[in-house]
């Protein structure tokens, strides 16, 4: 078991359609204590029933897009119920739904903020304060999610292939910030899944047809694929990664057309 004994603190978690259950799934399978992070005080009863799923699993309410002193706290709580961890995957993104239904070109700043912040500056708040409290291990590995989108234009993604992108660049920053002190920082760039999210995307069905026709291995991704991926990252296999954007998209990334 590639995890075993090993801490993972699993952040944005919703159902379990998500990447991040997919995540939760292959680590718990891998040997993994499994902490996680949720959005809403009132989705308490319902990230509890999820996560019963994964035997010992502990779960604290925590807006990761909120001030930093709000992080802190939730961390500081996390680190004393449950020692230093040694992996943290930060599954947390929004965009406003405005935002993903017209052109790019009439995003408003407000949108704009919302999206980066949310999407990527989390990120970088959830490293800083894992740093600061020394909430981590040796040899920890951070991981986050990301999407072809941040690259290629892609209709109905938008704003989010912009705080995608911002997204990547901050992996590669904290990689070389964080890689002093033997800590990894890496993305998966998962293909196209039936998520909440995906749901806000217009018109995602005719996006896993085209994939299903055009990746190398002409299907679609799962979210336990992605998981697996993700255990890989998590475990001291991939000491030598880090600062890297992970594609796990049956290779669909690679093709002209």
């Amino acid at each position: 078991m590639l995890l075993k004994n090993k801490k993972v603190l699993i952040m944005g978690i919703r159902n379990k359609w998500s990447i991040a259950y997919g995540i939760a799934k292959s680590a718990y399978e891998n040997g993994a204590q499994l902490i996680f992070t949720y959005m809403g005080a009132d989705n308490k009863e319902k990230i509890e029933e999820l996560i019963s799923d994964f035997k010992g699993a502990k779960a604290y309410v925590c807006d990761a897009a909120s001030e930093d002193e709000v992080v802190r706290k939730t961390f500081m709580k996390i680190k004393e119920e449950n020692g230093k961890i040694d992996g943290i995957v930060h599954a947390i993104a929004h965009a406003n739904t405005e935002d993903l239904h017209h052109d790019f070109i009439y995003t408003g700043k407000e949108g704009f903020s919302h999206a980066n912040d949310v999407s990527a500056y989390s990120l970088v708040l959830v490293a800083r304060m894992a740093k600061e409290i020394d909430m981590l291990n040796d040899k920890a590995s951070i991981l986050t999610l990301t999407y072809y989108g941040s690259t290629k234009v892609l209709p109905g993604y938008n704003v989010m292939g912009i705080a995608k992108a911002a997204l990547e660049a901050s992996v590669r920053y904290l990689a070389e910030n964080l890689g002093k002190e033997q800590i990894r920082v890496n993305a998966i760039s998962a293909g196209p899944i039936k998520t909440l999210s995906a749901k806000g995307i217009k018109d995602f069905n005719s996006i896993l047809g085209i994939v299903e026709k055009t990746a190398p291995l002409h299907k679609n991704v799962t979210i336990e694929q992605v998981g697996d991926v993700s255990t890989f990252l998590l475990s001291s296999m991939s000491e030598c990664i880090t600062g890297q954007v992970i594609y796990a998209d049956n290779g669909y990334n690679i093709m002209g057309m």
